[in-house]
């Protein structure tokens, strides 16, 4: 008996064996193929990063001569010529940054020379440097700032 028992347990285990074959062959090219799909794909992201690298290699040797009809050509922006203005107009950042339209971090930012204002940014700073500390408060006011320095009135 032992005999017909073990025959019998070996040909379950070849027929099982046959059956998950042919069930996991589908499986197997499935994953073979987008095995492929996914190389074919590391490929294109290759290229086109490559490509993208070029383009903003050209734009940046081309942005310069974008800025020549620009307003702010030929003005410098130091952060310690913003902190300069800041006390010649007696503002403090939050009073300027409405006066700039930005927010009082981004004068900080600036005055500390952490970043570096836009050229839409630039203009507005370059056209408040003819003004003068009465000007300034005028302008302030126009914005809705009952008083400026930040102290509320009694």
């Amino acid at each position: 008996m032992p005999n017909i028992a073990a025959a019998l347990k070996e040909e379950i285990a070849r027929l099982t064996r046959k059956e998950l074959r042919g069930q996991s062959g589908g499986l197997k090219k499935a994953s073979s193929q987008h095995r492929r799909d996914i190389a074919a794909l590391k490929r294109q992201v290759t290229k086109l990063e490559s490509q993208v690298s070029l383009l903003e290699k050209h734009a940046l040797k081309k942005a310069p001569d974008a800025s020549e009809g620009d307003t702010t050509t030929g003005v410098r922006f130091t952060a310690k010529g913003l902190q300069g203005q800041l006390k010649r107009l007696g503002l403090t950042a939050t009073d300027f940054s409405k006066l700039v339209g930005v927010t009082p971090q981004s004068i900080y930012n600036w005055a500390r020379g952490t970043s570096r204002p836009r050229k839409e940014q630039i203009a507005a700073i370059v056209a408040l440097r003819g003004v003068g500390k009465r000007e300034a408060k005028v302008r302030l006011r126009q914005l809705g700032d009952p008083k400026p320095n930040g102290k509320k009135q009694a």
